[in-house]
């Protein structure tokens, strides 16, 4: 099979690019087509890629403001020839999915989640620092975008989910069936620490539906110490709600957040995700988390185990969680064996078989 890699685009370095970077270690010679990209953020894991972006590349500005092109993206990507390619594998959370390949090329998606700005514009935006105007404008705009992302999601021939509840969505706003196959998570990076530190953990991008916001609160009331590692448009936003005991690190590299996360009490997970790559990173390094009960977290958190949910998202919820996490004995063997269970290794194995036996159904035409 010739294979190519398609990804939204590629200007920050989250769980959905982590993904692109081993379906580039399982496929080395396979071209990334993506619309944008920054040499700046890119890991260095991609660093010797093949990378095709389209004229989206040459805008000024672009990567800095990549958000403010949205009407462009469905434009961009009509651009992309997949002639050369059996196997077109993208990796989607907004506008790849949507590509167009030739009859004779397979195109199998594996979906982070349907775009979350679109179909649930209303809680993606709730606490965005936006005019009512700009709101009410964009919301016009997301109506139609939904009825294209829809209408697009026939491009597709075989859907992969990163959990069950993107399955679930999925079924629901393309009326396809999705299998599913959970993200990969690169276990041999962390190791556990000799001695527990006196604070509680965040990484994470600093957008408003990652629910930061309820941390800050949280920790404000109790006094504990919180650090959070990121950067984002909320930055400001939430650095003016906080209190002297919580403390921004901003973007570090990878060694320093596995020690920051080993030493952690526990990693605080406030927002509902497709998946969540960070609390099994936390997990693989020996500490439990704290996850709101929704989204991904229902695949990978078992309660006592590996961490606790807190099911509502107020304050005393959290207070409450904390105060669990506290009080209970967690057996570390527990917490990173748990982990293991999501590592790369499976994920490539589940992966690759998946792929070659769907693509040998596509030519049965079955």
């Amino acid at each position: 099979m010739k294979i190519a890699i398609a990804h939204d685009y590629l200007i920050q370095m989250g769980g959905a690019e982590r993904v692109v970077e081993v379906f580039h270690d399982m496929y080395p010679e396979a071209p990334i087509f993506t619309t944008v990209f920054s040499d700046e953020r890119l890991s260095n894991n991609l660093k010797d890629a093949d990378i095709r972006s389209t004229w989206l590349q040459n805008l000024p500005g672009v990567k800095a403001n990549f958000k403010g092109v949205l009407p462009l993206y469905p434009i961009a990507i009509r651009d992309f020839d997949f002639r050369d390619f059996d196997v077109v594998l993208s990796s989607s959370s907004a506008f790849m999915k949507s590509i167009q390949v030739p009859k004779h090329t397979f195109h199998i998606c594996y979906c982070h989640t349907p775009m979350r700005f679109a179909w649930d514009y209303d809680t993606y935006m709730a606490r965005q620092s936006k005019s009512n105007l700009l709101k009410s404008m964009l919301k016009l705009y997301m109506n139609r975008l939904k009825t294209w992302d829809a209408k697009t999601s026939r491009n597709v021939d075989q859907f992969v989910a990163n959990s069950s509840v993107v399955k679930r969505r999925i079924q629901h706003y393309y009326q396809r069936e999705a299998d599913v196959i959970f993200p990969p998570i690169n276990t041999s990076r962390f190791e556990r620490a000799a001695n527990i530190g006196d604070y509680y953990l965040i990484v994470s991008r600093l957008v408003s539906y990652k629910r930061i916001d309820l941390a800050i609160e949280a920790f404000k009331r109790n006094g504990l110490k919180l650090r959070i590692v990121g950067e984002g448009p909320d930055r400001k936003r939430l650095e003016t709600m906080a209190s002297p005991n919580i403390e921004f690190l901003g973007r570090l590299e990878d060694k320093e957040v596995n020690k920051l996360m080993a030493e952690c009490r526990a990693l605080v997970f406030p927002g509902e995700e497709d998946f969540g790559i960070t609390p099994l990173e936390a997990n693989a390094a020996g500490r439990p988390v704290i996850a709101f009960q929704g989204g991904g977290a229902l695949d990978t958190i078992v309660p006592d185990v590996n961490g606790v949910f807190f099911r509502k998202h107020q304050v005393d919820d959290v207070l409450d969680a904390v105060a669990r996490v506290e009080q209970h004995a967690w057996n570390v063997d527990d917490i990173i064996a748990h982990a293991h269970k999501f590592d790369e290794s499976t994920f490539k194995d589940q992966l690759k078989k998946y792929v070659e036996q769907a693509y040998v159904n596509f030519l049965k035409g079955g």
